[in-house]
């Protein structure tokens, strides 16, 4: 399990080298497990209008999305200003939204700036306890 960790934080910090960032110079990289076992990284892409930006964690759920998986386990995040990774880069309210659409109640998200230097927390009980999901339509 910590293996998987470390090298989760490790793909994630390789994908903020990937960030279009020429406006906020704040990178974010994201790598996310699915439970098949591929992992998907994402990065942050700006737009001068900054509305259609996209976050680094929505980039990698919407890639492995587009190719037919809907089921994770975790996901990693790191971000800072100019490549200085922050301690913890906690996802906004929109990518909890999207994250709360296809995690289940044992999804975890890792955040830190290194592969030695991370926390591991329970997305609903910890980052988002009282989310919006599914679950609510159906009642």
């Amino acid at each position: 399990m910590e293996n998987i960790n470390k090298e989760l934080m490790k793909q994630a910090i390789e994908a903020t080298k990937f960030s279009y960032v020429p406006y906020s110079k704040f990178h974010v990289g994201a790598a996310l497990l699915a439970k098949n076992g591929k992992i998907y990284t994402g990065c942050n892409i700006e737009n001068a209008s900054y509305t259609p930006t996209n976050c680094a964690e929505r980039t990698a759920i919407f890639k492995a999305v587009s190719e037919g998986v809907t089921e994770f386990s975790k996901i990693a995040i790191v971000g800072g200003p100019e490549a200085n990774l922050l301690e913890y880069c906690s996802p906004c309210g929109v990518c909890r939204q999207v994250i709360a659409e296809f995690a289940d109640e044992d999804f975890e998200i890792i955040l830190g700036n290194s592969p030695e230097n991370y926390k591991t927390y329970n997305f609903f009980k910890e980052v988002l306890p009282l989310s919006f999901t599914k679950k609510d339509l159906n009642k």
